[in-house]
């Protein structure tokens, strides 16, 4: 199984998944699939609410996990920076870096601030969904025709990371 994710700690309880993968489309097609609430229901999240620098967005991700974030920077078309559950104990921060390469665009996305024992399981479901944008602009439509809630993932999405989180397990923490 190929793991395009990444893990280390920041410290002894918070730590910082990176994962990161080249998608067939240009940069500006995948700024729009990054962005645009319309494309994210495509493969990762129902969006809503103040879409631009310093608002604060309600979010559903096909994982299952839901609550705001707050925009921090939004770079078309190549950064965009998220606080989510911004000034909780929970509170991580999700940055995304898109780069043109040719006719294709690499991006990373690196979330920081989780706890350091969750680090797997951020890292297979960072995996799986970056999975889903692929297919996503594979088919130029949604990659969950059977939906999710706050309450139940995804069943596609839920498969994969359960392919991938035995992986990520055993791999190392940096």
């Amino acid at each position: 199984m190929r793991i395009i994710g990444t893990m280390r700690a920041l410290d002894e309880s918070r730590g910082v998944v990176r994962v990161e993968d080249v998608h067939d489309t240009d940069i500006d097609d995948l700024w729009h699939s990054c962005t645009s609430p319309e494309r994210l229901a495509r493969w990762i999240a129902e969006v809503s609410g103040d879409l631009r620098p310093g608002g604060t967005v309600q979010a559903v991700f096909t994982s299952t996990w839901s609550g705001p974030a707050r925009i921090d920077a939004c770079d078309a078309p190549s950064h965009l920076l998220l606080t989510m559950e911004p000034g909780t104990d929970d509170e991580t921060q999700v940055e995304a870096w898109l780069t043109a390469e040719g006719s294709r665009t690499r991006l990373v996305v690196e979330e920081r601030g989780l706890p350091v024992d969750s680090l797997p399981a951020h890292g297979a479901g960072w995996q799986a969904h970056l999975e889903d944008l692929a297919r996503s602009l594979a088919v130029a439509g949604p990659a969950h025709v059977d939906g999710w809630s706050d309450q139940a993932p995804a069943p596609a999405w839920s498969a994969r990371w359960s392919e991938l989180a035995p992986d990520y397990r055993d791999a190392p923490v940096g």
